[in-house]
């Protein structure tokens, strides 16, 4: 049985009925051994197990430049297992394409080494309004099946004396979406990230993606998207959550 997903504060999500949106589970750390059957059902109902990527804690021993070489002679074992010729020149350079683009690119934010740094300023200006930097555009892969999620994200905080740079905003968004991940995991994790660095808990998120692990494969649907959310603080608050919603949705004239 699912459970309602929850925000960074541990309440219920609150989306439209209309909305299509996967659930988020807690289970502890025991390591168990799933049959090919649960395993396809945990993907195609998009389960996550924590809010926290799950990691070895030998994750970072080996260099980026042998985790290249391990997973190029891994991908050129599935291609040849498919029947690929690499000796094609099409084809022969392609296990370290993958791999090199899965160590410095898309999975780049799986390294705390790649973690923005965040800078904080004084809020001379004495703002004290909700500030938001919506339709950020990101690309991360699903955790399930290794194919893309983009969407675009919508973030905002109101001042506790402390502001950030509009880019590094942009760059936290990035920085969770590039690894292996679930939208509600995302989503909590940007919104703790913010609300950590920040010192407030007003903070809120909104995520709005598209899984390609539902469009190319399974039921094919191409037109729905995820919509999923964090609200954290005064974004708790009736009044001040329809105010981000409004902020969201208002285009110029």
């Amino acid at each position: 049985m699912l459970n309602t997903p929850l925000n960074g504060n541990g309440k219920a999500v609150e989306l439209p009925s209309s909305t299509a949106t996967a659930e988020l589970h807690n289970h502890d750390k025991q390591i168990r051994v799933v049959s090919n059957n649960d395993a396809d059902e945990i993907g195609d109902m998009h389960i996550g197990t924590s809010s926290q990527t799950p990691m070895r804690e030998d994750a970072f021993l080996l260099s980026d430049e042998e985790k290249i070489e391990k997973i190029e002679g891994h991908f050129r074992e599935i291609m040849e297992t498919l029947g690929l010729d690499l000796t094609d020149d099409s084809l022969s350079g392609t296990p370290h394409r993958v791999a090199k683009m899965y160590i410095k690119e898309i999975f780049s934010g799986l390294n705390p080494a790649n973690k923005p740094v965040a800078r904080l300023f004084e809020n001379k200006y004495k703002y004290k309004e909700m500030l938001l930097e919506r339709d950020i555009t990101f690309y991360s892969n699903c955790e399930h099946h290794f194919v893309p999620i983009f969407g675009k994200a919508h973030v905002a905080y109101i001042s506790s004396g402390k502001v950030i740079g509009l880019s590094k905003l942009n760059r936290i968004v990035q920085y969770y979406a590039k690894r292996p991940q679930v939208q509600e995991r995302l989503t909590i994790q940007i919104g703790e990230e913010l609300q950590s660095i920040l010192g407030t808990k007003d903070v809120a998120v909104i995520v709005d993606a598209a899984h390609l692990c539902v469009s190319s494969r399974g039921i094919e649907d191409t037109s729905s998207t995820t919509l999923t959310a964090f609200y954290g603080g005064a974004f708790e608050q009736a009044d001040t959550r329809k105010e981000f919603l409004q902020y969201i949705n208002m285009r110029p004239q």
